[in-house]
């Protein structure tokens, strides 16, 4: 069984699961999922991302997003939804949990717990954090002595 930890800011969509699951064909995959909220995140730099990218609208709703134990709590919900479209996508295993610190904190010794043969990192654009190598992909890239696949989550 491939093994795989699945760094996400947000749940995922139908085709962000179609994708992670058949990444390795039809060898059976186990997925960890580490969340953290996106309210978690630098909002001038989300906002600089969602302009830079020509998401307008997500960039005026910013301001709208859940905070603190809001937060934690819409992202768990979130966490359980892609939980449930990666075992209905045919992950042979899915489990994760809801961080409310870095998630690159931890990770190293997470990949050594599970055995992962891989990371994911799957999230939206960071055009600034990319630009500086800053981004969860390539910090993780430093930390982890597995590959470190950066895919862009679908927007919504």
């Amino acid at each position: 069984m491939f093994t795989t930890v699945l760094l996400i800011e947000k749940a995922l969509s139908d085709a962000d699961a179609d994708m992670v699951t058949t990444l390795h064909g039809e060898e059976p995959v186990s997925f960890h999922v580490v969340m953290q909220p996106r309210g978690k995140q630098d909002e001038l730099l989300r906002a600089i991302d969602d302009v830079a990218f020509g998401y307008l609208e997500q960039a005026a709703k910013e301001r709208d997003e859940p905070h603190g134990q809001d937060a934690l709590s819409a992202a768990d919900a979130s966490l359980q939804q892609t939980l449930r479209l990666l075992r209905e996508h045919g992950a042979a295993q899915a489990e994760g949990a809801v961080v409310d610190h870095n998630p690159l904190d931890g990770l190293k010794d997470l990949v050594k717990e599970v055995e992962a043969d891989e990371v994911i990192v799957l999230a939206a654009p960071h055009w600034v954090e990319g630009l500086f190598h800053r981004d969860w992909a390539s910090q993780a890239r430093h930390k982890v002595g597995v590959p470190v696949l950066q895919l862009f989550a679908q927007q919504a």
